[in-house]
């Protein structure tokens, strides 16, 4: 496992890992590294504890001689370079140069310039600084707003293409000159280009398309990861977009996928084993510019012990498709699979390949950080009803298959006590299941033609009638197959408590401010064309509120500007299909532009949603919305 500090909910994200593990300054540290490790053995001082994190995403080998701290309670602590030091040492290390672990030079010089003797040269972290029209917060370099990174699957290739779509909503927070700094990785990972978008307008639609990639920088085809870089935000460092992957008009290709999350994490799941005839390939993207040796990361079956290492060594940013199938040739549906990934790449792709088309979806983090909450089983009723609730869709079940598979998404969770309720698009009971005190290696799929047969919404709920327990983080596979076609589309999410005057430990979530989260505001692309987008969008409730929502549709063109205003309710606990060219029609659509949007906002409660294109032929993709 790679040995560095990323991301956990109490304190947040390291972002001194992705000062480290950006792109450019890799390529700095390279040479600083070559330098130092001319001049011999080097002592490091380490006043903030970024060593373990930087010599594991180090490009270039170093000697040692040894870590040095200021803080006496510290000393003593192991590192990659044994045992910590006290720096009142340091100046009888044996060695000609120490690196001190800061990015300004000037800072830690005088600490220790009187307490060298002469002859030991100080190199700092100062080389490794990106340039300063990178930076937001220009100064404090280590400041999140000036690393609002992230990772896309991007790929050009065999008649498949790439379209990423998001908007300016750092302008919302006040940000000005937003731009895009981007790097183009290929199969092998070497870069192919690098460029700048922007700057974009407050509210302006952002569309990085493969094809047009391809074309502006003379590319042969490619499967590969964009390294995105927003200039100039505001608010927060969160990068979100959707990511559509078109195949040509003969394919059946068309799916669309959330954006990553930034930060690697030791493990994944909701990766389904493959059916009868299908291959499932999983996208294995290396998110640094050290290699993954061979058998750092492995597969392996939910709730077994048992881990197939993936046998070879993975280059710097190089992207691999590892087929599930060869690694566990006897895993099948409905069985769930995990992938370690040991904190070497940001969450991955999978692409499952069948007669009837080819699909693609994300992988989820499981998290290291959770234990079983016993407060969820003694939730009060009375305050938040039936609690943690995992809304999904249930279209037509005449026309479309929908099957539910509940995954665990924590190291430490062994039980899933859980029910499945389903309602009709008015909000009112339309059947019921309760699945059991599930085992974390349990094959269960559920089918909601077998608990439904009415179009709505279904919502995954903890239920301890037989005991279990559960840690906040439930989350479910669901896969959507048109009995008339054969296509197939699939998403996965996690649970909240949704609109409840009374807050549980950060529930109701905000996606701006602190809970409860009783407002909405999602993102929804306007296109229609072959493929019109739509969205299926939620009024989940929790325990009680408002009879019905108070939902404005505002159309934007692609410079951001509002064209159009609808406004729609959605009873409790209801739902609906939306789609944009036929609330606004199609002529505004087109007035649109190529990156026209829908901005679906509700300050009267938080809804849950999953947009979708649809083709005529009934190729189709779903997955959930992102908002701000």
């Amino acid at each position: 496992m790679l040995d560095i500090r990323t991301y956990d909910a109490r304190t947040g994200g390291n972002i001194a890992y992705k000062a480290f593990s950006h792109p450019l300054a890799a390529e700095r540290l390279a040479a600083l590294a070559r330098m130092l490790r001319d001049r011999g053995p080097v002592a490091i001082y380490d006043p903030a504890g970024h060593a373990r994190t930087l010599l594991a995403l180090l490009p270039e080998g170093m000697q040692v001689e040894g870590i040095y701290v200021h803080d006496c309670e510290k000393v003593g602590q192991p590192t990659p370079a044994g045992l910590t030091r006290p720096l009142a040492d340091l100046p009888h290390a044996p060695v000609r140069a120490v690196w001190a672990l800061d990015f300004e030079h000037e800072r830690v010089c005088i600490r220790l310039r009187d307490i060298l003797p002469d002859g030991m040269d100080i190199f700092t972290l100062a080389d490794a600084r990106l340039p300063d029209d990178m930076l937001t917060v220009a100064g404090a370099y280590l400041n999140r707003l000036n690393f609002a990174t992230n990772y896309a699957f991007f790929r050009d290739a065999g008649g498949l293409s790439t379209r990423l779509v998001t908007t300016n909503y750092w302008a919302r927070y006040g940000a000005g000159d937003v731009r895009i700094w981007l790097r183009l990785f290929g199969c092998d990972g070497r870069p192919l280009a690098s460029w700048v978008e922007g700057p974009f307008a407050p509210e302006q639609s952002i569309v990085l398309d493969s094809a047009e990639v391809r074309r502006r920088f003379g590319l042969a085809a490619f499967t590969g990861q964009l390294f995105i870089h927003v200039l100039g935000v505001a608010g927060h460092d969160i990068v979100k977009y959707a990511l559509e992957i078109h195949g040509d008009a003969a394919s059946h290709t068309l799916s669309v996928t959330h954006d990553a999350n930034a930060w690697p994490a030791e493990r994944y799941a909701n990766l389904p084993a493959p059916r009868q005839g299908e291959q499932v390939i999983l996208w294995v993207q290396n998110s640094h510019a050290v290699p993954v040796p061979a058998r750092a990361m492995a597969l392996g079956r939910m709730g077994h012990d048992m881990l197939v290492p993936i046998d070879r060594t993975i280059g710097p940013y190089e992207t691999v498709g590892v087929c599930v199938n060869e690694y566990l040739p006897h895993a099948s549906w409905p069985e769930q699979l995990e992938f370690h990934g040991g904190h070497h790449v940001v969450r991955p792709r999978y692409e499952i390949r069948a007669d009837t088309g080819t699909r693609i979806a994300h992988l989820n983090v499981e998290r290291s950080d959770l234990a079983h909450d016993p407060g969820i089983v003694t939730l009060p009723p009375r305050f938040f009803g039936r609690g943690y609730l995992l809304p999904f869709p249930v279209p037509d079940p005449a026309r479309y298959r929908t099957t539910l598979q509940p995954a665990p998404m924590s190291h430490a969770l062994q039980t899933l006590p859980v029910r499945i309720d389903c309602f009709d698009e008015e909000g009112q009971p339309s059947g019921s299941r309760f699945l059991g005190c599930l085992t974390r290696g349990h094959e269960i799929a559920q089918d909601l033609s077998e608990v439904t047969g009415r179009a709505g919404h279904g919502e995954l709920v903890y239920d301890f009638r037989e005991g279990g327990q559960a840690d906040g983080w439930l989350h479910a596979l669901i896969r959507y197959e048109d009995l008339l076609t054969g296509h197939v589309a699939e998403t996965s999410f996690g649970a909240h408590i949704f609109n409840t005057v009374m807050t549980y430990r950060n529930e109701p979530q905000s996606y701006s401010g602190p809970p409860p989260g009783l407002t909405t505001r999602l993102f929804l692309q306007a296109g229609a064309g072959q493929a019109p987008s739509f969205c299926h969008l939620i009024y989940p409730v929790s325990a009680t509120w408002h009879d019905s929502s108070e939902t404005v549709l505002s159309l934007h063109d692609e410079k951001g500007a509002k064209i159009a205003e609808q406004q729609v309710s959605i009873p409790a606990r209801g739902s609906v299909t939306l789609w944009p060219h036929r609330v606004f029609g199609v002529d505004a659509i087109a007035h649109s532009g190529t990156g026209g949007y829908v901005m679906i906002r509700d300050q009267s409660c938080r809804l849950f949603g999953y947009h979708g294109r649809l083709r005529d032929d009934g190729v189709f993709s779903l997955d959930h919305m992102f908002g701000f």
